[in-house]
């Protein structure tokens, strides 16, 4: 009996790691096309902190932390930046859509970016910013951006 569902088990474990691997060569991965342009931003604290806190999904100079090299982490990665850049993309501002004023700083007000499985997880700890920093965002995003 033990056997047997040793057996089962190892089949499933050799199974689940060959598959593994298999998914690393499918060619999903995250490409950054050249910086074109940015808003001019209120101060460069402002700047920092939007680099610190929103540039991995909304500009072109996302950063490829390890876990985002690993499938299938990269296939949610690359997804996720996609249609952040689509929504909103820092680094071609002039060819962006543009938001009308104030949506960028009360969705950042409103908690609903950066998402919380985003920093809950652990996938960008940057994007953890201090009470201070928070305040100090929101208002800059606020003077860049308008208020709504």
């Amino acid at each position: 009996m033990f056997g047997l569902l040793f057996r089962i088990l190892r089949f499933f474990l050799v199974s689940a790691v060959v598959v593994f691997v298999l998914i690393q060569f499918v060619p999903y991965r995250l490409k950054n096309p050249p910086v074109h342009d940015e808003p001019k931003w209120d101060s460069a604290q402002t700047r920092a902190l939007v680099v610190a806190s929103c540039y991995d999904c909304h500009s072109n100079a996302t950063k490829r932390h390890w876990y985002t090299q690993i499938a299938p982490f990269s296939w949610l990665s690359v997804k996720e930046v996609r249609k952040g850049r689509a929504v909103l993309n820092f680094s071609a501002w002039t060819a962006s859509k543009p938001l009308p004023p104030g949506v960028i700083a009360e969705s950042y007000a409103s908690g609903s970016m950066p998402p919380s499985w985003y920093t809950w997880l652990g996938f960008h700890p940057q994007a953890k910013l201090t009470k201070q920093e928070r305040a100090e965002l929101l208002a800059g995003l606020r003077k860049t951006f308008g208020a709504g």
